[in-house]
């Protein structure tokens, strides 16, 4: 048995072996300690409210937690074919017993130069909604960038994308993409109902850059006060600015629209569009490279019709990232979100969320 188990262990060493010849592993998580400050007595029910961006919990609920785990594998299986699987486990994503769960991120293959200065990607991957922001925030570990927060644009789709440049020089770059509209789940066997993404960027220095973005999310049609169908589907956009002085200071803007077709009946109306507004500014001041003042204001309201109250947002974050090696930060930071008084009868008004939280990120592989 004993000299069963031994080669069996070879074997997966000697396999392991191979597959970090050949590709690359990479792997990395955040977490932190979190003490809630302040909330609503009514908090995590608040009525006539949209779901709230403060973590989870009463006043003075205090815990350690992992918020993600990462594990990719990236391999170049030829000059022109190059893949990624990555892992991810997310305890907002809880397994049947309760633990945290695990599942697949990404899982796409690239073909590059499938045409002169484009690749094509197949499989699990992002959208081009906002990696262009995220990567100009740089602090995944402590928020997600607005549209990602808000569930605007879901991080992951399940498609077909081309992305490449569109000036040799690289200060025009395109990207499309087809998807499921199913995040990381499967689409099932009767959705046919694809959302179409599409953005171009400008980077007219090293320094700026700009990203101009719309999707359209496909819909079923939807019955209106005479019987009648009518379309359903939401059109998403937005434009993100960034200008950046390496380990000296970044300010970067973004700031969205996402209106759907006929998914709004104000009281005595008709059925009409709904229309979201989200903006965001976030920036990092660095006292030395390796300490930085990060800050960021987010305001958010999901339905811009007058005659819709109660579900605006205002969202602060700010902290420091100190880098005490280059593998692992430390990031102490505050979190403070308020909430607009419902207008119906016998609303009251929100006491806000402030939350303190010691932030851990480090690269493991």
């Amino acid at each position: 048995m004993k000299r069963v188990l031994l080669v069996i262990i070879g074997l997966f060493a000697i396999s392991l072996s191979s597959l970090m010849a050949q590709g690359k592993f990479t792997g990395y998580m955040f977490g932190d300690y979190y003490f809630n400050v302040a909330r609503d007595a009514s908090y995590p029910t608040l009525a006539n409210t949209q779901p709230s961006a403060a973590m989870p919990g009463t006043a003075a609920m205090q815990a350690f937690q992992f918020r993600r785990i990462y594990f990719a594998y990236d391999n170049d299986i030829s000059e022109t074919f190059t893949s990624r699987f990555r892992l991810e486990a997310d305890q907002a994503a809880n397994a049947s017993n309760g633990k945290i769960g695990v599942f697949v991120k990404d899982a796409y293959l690239r073909w590059k130069n499938v045409f002169s200065g484009s690749d094509l990607f197949f499989g699990i991957q992002p959208p081009p909604a906002y990696e262009v922001s995220e990567a100009a925030w740089g602090y995944r570990s402590l928020e997600k960038t607005i549209m990602d927060l808000r569930g605007v644009v879901s991080s992951r789709d399940f498609g077909l994308a081309m992305r490449g440049k569109l000036t040799n020089d690289g200060m025009f770059n395109y990207w499309v993409m087809i998807g499921n509209n199913s995040a990381n789940s499967p689409a099932g066997a009767t959705h046919k109902y694809f959302r179409y993404y599409g953005h171009i960027q400008v980077k007219p220095t090293t320094n700026l850059q700009a990203t101009l973005y719309a999707d359209f999310r496909d819909a079923a049609d939807v019955t209106n006060a005479s019987g009648s169908k009518v379309g359903n589907g939401t059109v998403t956009t937005a434009l993100f600015v960034g200008y950046a002085e390496p380990f000296v200071f970044n300010f970067n803007v973004e700031a969205f629209m996402a209106s759907q077709s006929n998914a709004y009946t104000p009281p005595g109306g008709s059925l009409g569009s709904k229309s979201g507004l989200g903006y965001s500014v976030f920036g990092t001041y660095f006292i030395m490279p390796e300490l930085g003042v990060v800050a960021r204001y987010d305001g958010y309201d999901p339905n811009t019709n007058s005659n819709s109250k109660g579900d605006l947002r205002n969202y602060i974050l700010a902290g420091l990232t100190w880098k005490v090696d280059k593998n692992v930060q430390i990031m102490p930071n505050v979190l403070y979100e308020t909430y607009e008084t419902p207008t119906t009868p016998g609303a009251k008004s929100i006491d806000p969320s402030i939350t303190a939280r010691l932030t851990l990120y480090y690269i493991f592989l």
